[in-house]
């Protein structure tokens, strides 16, 4: 915990970080190499290169930098795992690799062959980074502590998007349990940092201002209390360490005691003039609402004009705000890792003597009646949290293996024929077919009992190659151009068949009359909306949700498209 603090001399009260999962290396080469041959029957040689990059990539983000540039690495990776899931699995096959991946807490290993896994641990890293560079945060300024709220709220974002989408976690750390108690943590850090920010920016002399600052710091006791609580249930009580549960117990009680310490500063340090009845009325209309419930028998008004009932009552939140630092004190003595904090240490032992000296102060040797309890402060905050969802598009990267063509088309889903060379002999009639779309270039229909026909052309062919140069990036000018530039011994095309599809959206693709910017179709799918291209693949069990729109009619053996009409992204040569 402590190697994640700020190295500033300024007294910051210590904030709670987690380590990274860590991961045993992948070697992607023999698993994508005999896929590349046997499913997109290509050599896989061709592309050594591209394993290497994302073998690279992983090896990388493994140990991210503890900054900005180590979480776009990791942004980075999990939007690549976006095509790898695309292009090498599918749900009739498994690329056989395993993921091995350690807790985060505990560092018992899990390991599946599930990508969904590999995706979900990169984005716990995500959110566990953001939590480290909050906690280094200097917090003696506003700038640091408006950074230091972000990262918490985007670390509770990418753990909160993790609990919201899956079921069944391999691991504990990113079980519902956990992740639901890391949010609150995350969130409780935040309100502590909208607590030190006002504290920075408030006068404390002023009455209205002293009251709220009791009121945040109530608030941040609450939300503390509140994961103090769901640390202690069953699956959590035994899993999480014991110098977490200790920092959230000592900082609820320590907020417990800042949160009377200045009512008490309120009540006593601050007086009326006879020329501050706006203020006095404003003050009463604050500290109406201060309270749960307001001490018996005495109304706000009573109260503020009487100096002596003023005293008593500071001098009882003075009393609860001792007894709330001591029992601080005492937690913190407990842990040994706390114990090691020495600015933990000098923050509780600074708040609390200041608590006791003011306490003295309004303690009157003839003061023989009882102090009496004093009452529940409302908490209150000027700012509550944000849980800010992970933005996956903040990231753009390019698809490593983008030679294998459009991902719309050539995808692991995607079940191919092997590649047939044709040979075409053009005729006065022209070579006799129709073509469509581009990227790649589909054969919409042939003429019966012409040259293509003849060469074994059929309807719904994608020309991947022409004259041994691969198209399958190529648009629709470039494939006639490369046609119609043949010489006059003939044309050799490559064409490959779709027999059948898992989704619906690349027959889609395929029957569209116009197909514009197929090159940036990568991008598309990975902006768009935000968060879109992230939700297909984190699903080792997938929390299902509804699904819109109508159901396709199932294809027959040959994906095939009606002769129909020539229209105007169409041509027949």
């Amino acid at each position: 915990m402590e190697v994640y603090q700020t190295d500033s001399e300024a007294i910051n009260v210590p904030m709670i970080p987690l380590g990274l999962k860590e991961t045993k290396e992948v070697d992607f080469t023999l698993p994508i190499q005999d896929f590349i041959c046997e499913h997109y029957g290509e050599d896989s040689g061709l592309y050594d290169g591209e394993i290497k990059e994302l073998m690279e990539l992983r090896q990388a983000m493994r140990t991210p930098s503890r900054n900005q540039a180590g979480l776009e690495l990791l942004m980075e990776y999990y939007n690549q795992l976006y095509y790898l899931d695309q292009r090498f699995f599918s749900a009739h096959k498994n690329l056989g690799v395993h993921f091995h991946w350690y807790d985060s807490l505990t560092g018992v290993p899990s390991s599946q062959r599930s990508l969904a896994f590999e995706k979900g641990s990169v984005l716990f890293n995500i959110g566990a980074l953001h939590t480290q560079i909050g906690a280094r945060q200097d917090r003696s300024g506003t700038a640091g502590i408006d950074k230091a709220i972000e990262a918490f709220q985007r670390a509770a974002g990418a753990f909160n998007y993790l609990k919201e989408n899956f079921s069944n976690a391999p691991s504990l750390d990113m079980s519902a349990p956990s992740l639901g108690m890391l949010v609150r943590l995350m969130v409780a850090q935040v309100q502590e940092c909208v607590f030190e920010r006002i504290t920075l920016t408030s006068q404390e002399t002023d009455f209205s201002s002293l009251i709220h600052l009791a009121q945040e710091a109530a608030q941040v006791s609450d939300v503390y209390s509140l994961v103090q609580q769901t640390m202690t249930q069953p699956l959590m009580k035994d899993y999480v360490p014991f110098s977490w549960a200790s920092m959230v117990q000592v900082k609820s009680e320590h907020f417990r005691a800042l949160s009377h310490f200045y009512a008490a500063a309120a009540l006593c340090d601050h007086t009326f003039s006879a020329d501050e009845a706006e203020c006095e009325e404003e003050a009463e209309k604050t500290f109406l609402r201060f309270y749960v419930n307001v001490p018996a028998g005495q109304t706000p008004n009573q109260i503020l004009q009487d100096p002596e009932k003023r005293r008593k009552l500071g001098k009882a939140h003075l009393r609860r705000a001792v007894m709330k630092h001591e029992e601080a004190i005492r937690v913190h003595s407990l842990c040994k890792i706390l114990r090691k904090m020495d600015i933990l240490q000098d923050v509780l032992s600074q708040t609390h003597k200041r608590s006791l000296e003011k306490y003295l102060e309004l303690d009157r040797e003839d003061d023989f009646d009882e102090t009496a309890e004093a009452p529940e402060i409302q908490a209150h905050t000027q700012q509550k949290p944000d849980v800010t969802p992970p933005n996956f598009s903040s990231v753009q990267v390019t698809d490593i293996f983008h030679r294998l063509g459009p991902l719309v088309v050539f995808c692991a889903r995607a079940r191919w024929g092997p590649v047939r060379s044709i040979c075409l002999q053009r005729r006065e009639a022209g070579l006799g077919l129709t073509l469509r779309g581009d990227s790649p270039v589909l054969v919409a229909g042939v003429v019966p009992g012409g040259c293509a026909e003849e060469a074994g052309l059929r309807e719904g062919d994608y020309i991947v190659a022409v004259d041994k140069q691969d198209c399958k990036w190529a648009k629709h000018g470039e494939v006639v151009h490369m046609l119609k530039s043949s010489s006059d011994r003939g044309v050799e095309i490559s064409v490959v068949t779709l027999h059948s599809h898992d989704t619906q959206v690349e027959r889609k693709a395929a029957m569209q009359s116009h197909c514009s910017d197929k090159e940036n179709a990568q991008q598309r799918l990975l902006g768009g909306t935000k968060g879109q291209s992230s939700t297909s693949l984190l699903n080792w069990s997938r929390k299902k949700k509804r699904e819109g729109g109508g159901v396709a009619k199932k294809l027959g053996s040959t994906f095939s498209l009606s002769f129909g009409n020539i229209g105007d992204t169409e041509a027949m040569y």
